[in-house]
């Protein structure tokens, strides 16, 4: 399933005031905060070009975090072991990617 997809289907588990923060994929999503999508036939003024470069700046750091846990290929194939598992591996997988970007300390 495509993310926005995913994203429609589960939104309504959270609460009202949650808000969330997307890509042009998911302009018009109910509580989405996206950047400016330049009109057609004409450019963005420089304030709504300043806006999404604040909103890029963010956001980057979520896309480096996807990054490094599609390197364990385990939320970008097909998952091949039982499906009840599937919650425990990826734990440890994010586990795992805190512990590299050194955001989960172990005590020694």
């Amino acid at each position: 399933k495509s993310d926005i997809n995913q994203f429609r289907e589960r939104q309504k588990e959270f609460s009202q005031s949650q808000r969330f923060r997307g890509d042009k994929a998911y302009i018009g999503a109910e509580r989405m905060s996206t950047p400016q999508k330049k009109p057609k036939n004409s450019e963005l003024t420089e304030p709504q070009k300043e806006q999404n470069k604040k909103s890029a700046q963010q956001r980057i750091y979520v896309e480096h975090m996807i990054r490094l846990v599609k390197i364990f290929r385990l939320a970008k194939e097909r998952f091949r072991l039982r499906p009840e598992s599937y919650n425990k591996v990826i734990l440890i997988v994010c586990g795992l990617v805190r512990l590299r970007i050194g955001a989960l300390v172990l005590s020694s």
